[in-house]
């Protein structure tokens, strides 16, 4: 992994947290604390990570005690780190008795061209404001299409996307999101069927020039269209426009790791994770 980009990436983890959240000290941790009780958070509900300095050598003690913060706050027990940043954290992570799961990383050159295939008839691709009709099926999208991992066609389309933004939307998740598309904390681009339904969709949050891009998903009912591929082009195209220069992903299928290598994204090192944490955002 490039050491410059392995330190962008680690600023990155370190920062852009704190865009939702307050961070907490516990020795060699950090654990991110979000700052209203249901406000959009990057990195799940709560997660900790090694500090700058606490990176080579992460303490059990340290996550013993973030643990127990974690139980008192009701947030899952999750933990996120670069592996290659604090190589002796899986160990003492895997000792107190959390299983850690692994997913690569993959960036792209900040003048490499990302372009994708055409798109189906009348399908269009944009990034969606803070009021647009389409957001609660867009946030809503996510989670059909990780329910149905892989990239086959499935069975979830338009009703079940349909009684998923209901929820969102009845539940207060779509109005707490608003705000931090309005602030340009959080992108979210969607590919688009001509009456407006959303098909495919993936986010960014940028900080300092750096931005991880994710949640890309398609409808199981409308995969193998390309689509996520253009959501991926657009979403670097979008950051790019907006001053971000290092543009980077992660992945848990080999499947979806061919479809960001045709686009020019190129390993870039590990993050190490706990295997049941909530997915970020």
């Amino acid at each position: 992994m490039n050491e410059s980009l392995r330190a962008r990436i680690e600023r990155y983890y370190a920062t852009v947290p704190l865009l939702f959240s307050d961070a907490e000290e516990y020795g060699s941790l950090r654990l991110f604390v979000r700052k209203a009780p249901g406000a959009p958070y990057y990195g799940g509900p709560s997660h900790a990570q090694p500090t700058a300095a606490g990176s080579s050598e992460v303490a059990a003690a340290d996550i013993a005690r973030v643990r127990a913060r974690q139980r008192e706050l009701s947030v899952p027990e999750a933990f996120e780190w670069l592996a290659e940043a604090a190589p002796a954290m899986r160990a003492r992570v895997e000792d107190a008795g959390l299983p850690v799961a692994e997913r690569p990383l993959m960036a792209v050159s900040p003048d490499q061209p990302v372009v994708s295939g055409p798109l189906p008839d009348g399908v269009t691709v944009r990034a969606l404001t803070a009021d647009d009709p389409a957001l609660p099926a867009a946030l809503a999208l996510p989670r059909l299409a990780f329910a149905e991992v892989g990239t086959a066609l499935g069975s979830a389309g338009r009703e079940e996307l349909a009684a998923v933004a209901g929820e969102l939307s009845g539940d207060g998740t779509v109005a707490a999101v608003r705000p931090t598309i309005r602030a340009g904390h959080k992108t979210l681009v969607a590919a688009l069927d001509p009456d407006g339904t959303p098909l495919a969709v993936g986010h960014y949050h940028p900080a300092n020039g750096t931005t991880e891009i994710g949640g890309i998903g398609t409808l199981p009912t409308a995969r193998r269209q390309g689509l996520a591929a253009a959501v991926t082009a657009a979403l670097v195209e979008h950051a790019r426009e907006h001053g971000v220069r290092t543009v980077f992903l992660a992945y848990a299928e080999e499947t979806v790791a061919r479809i960001y290598a045709r686009l020019g994204f190129r390993p870039a090192g590990s993050t190490l994770l706990i295997a049941n944490q909530p997915a970020r955002s």
